[in-house]
């Protein structure tokens, strides 16, 4: 015969041990499900990421970066994107891609030069629509893809540098060679010159200067600073011609026409003064 109180004591003892066995499982179960929904969102992020890195086309097909080309006239300009230095003309650099970039020209003896690289709109965009818009699209816009130059092919014409009285010497004009020659009858005159200028902000007048006595002939500069081809028309060269016993002789030749010959010369007969 069975204890009715051992009974009761080992049922409720299966009782309870069952209980926590089924709350064990039921935990178990709780925490396999909660870290399957992690895994799986971690899983769709990572392929979300993936679908807007590698269907952003314009990025895939077109790439952040185009070619361009750059020369000038003359050549040996430095050029600069951004303020940085990407090379010296002529060259050919890799820009990135951008609705606008300011690219600069400079040369020692040049005014530097500015072009704008205009971005327009790069068609391949439009094939981010086929995904989800926004996104693929932001990506494009990122890298600079969604851009494309038109002006692949950069070219300036450099000016030179403006020269004034105080930053002379910055023309080639200004040392050019030519052949001076001057003889009088009778010889054994004196010589001198000087520059008369109609632009003295640029080209300075300059005080009376001892050439040589005839017969003279010599090439050599004019070595006026700030001369250029086109103020030259401006300038005179001014001979003056003495000897005594005899009255003085004072010509003036224009410059622009002494650089088109290459040369100025003259041949004075003195006068005497008796």
């Amino acid at each position: 015969m069975i204890d009715k109180s051992t009974f009761s004591v080992e049922t409720a003892a299966a009782n309870c041990s069952g209980a926590m066995e089924a709350d064990t499982i039921s935990k178990n179960g709780r925490s396999s499900k909660s870290q399957m929904s992690r895994r799986n969102i971690y899983y769709a992020c990572l392929l979300f990421l993936t679908i807007i890195t590698l269907s952003s086309c314009a990025t895939i097909f077109s790439g952040s970066r185009q070619q361009v080309s750059f020369n000038s006239d003359p050549p040996g300009a430095v050029v600069k994107v951004k303020g940085e230095a990407v090379g010296m003309t002529p060259m050919v650099a890799n820009i990135k891609r951008a609705s606008n970039r300011q690219v600069t020209f400079t040369r020692e003896g040049f005014e530097p030069a500015q072009v704008q690289l205009k971005g327009n709109f790069n068609p391949t965009v439009l094939w981010n629509i086929l995904w989800l818009p926004i996104p693929m699209f932001g990506v494009d816009y990122a890298t600079g893809a969604a851009w494309r130059y038109n002006n692949h092919n950069v070219f300036v014409n450099l000016r030179p540098t403006a020269v004034t009285r105080d930053a002379p010497g910055a023309t080639e004009l200004d040392r050019t060679v030519i052949r001076w020659r001057f003889d009088t009858d009778p010889r054994g005159a004196r010589i001198s010159w000087r520059v008369i200028s109609s632009v003295p902000e640029v080209v300075k007048n300059t005080n009376e200067t001892y050439l040589s006595t005839t017969p003279f002939e010599e090439t050599r500069a004019f070595d006026i600073l700030g001369l250029t081809y086109e103020n030259s028309n401006n300038v005179v060269i001014e001979i003056k011609v003495e000897r005594r016993g005899y009255y003085e002789q004072v010509r003036r030749y224009n410059v622009r026409q002494a650089l088109d010959q290459r040369e100025i010369s003259g041949f004075f007969e003195l006068v005497p003064t008796n």
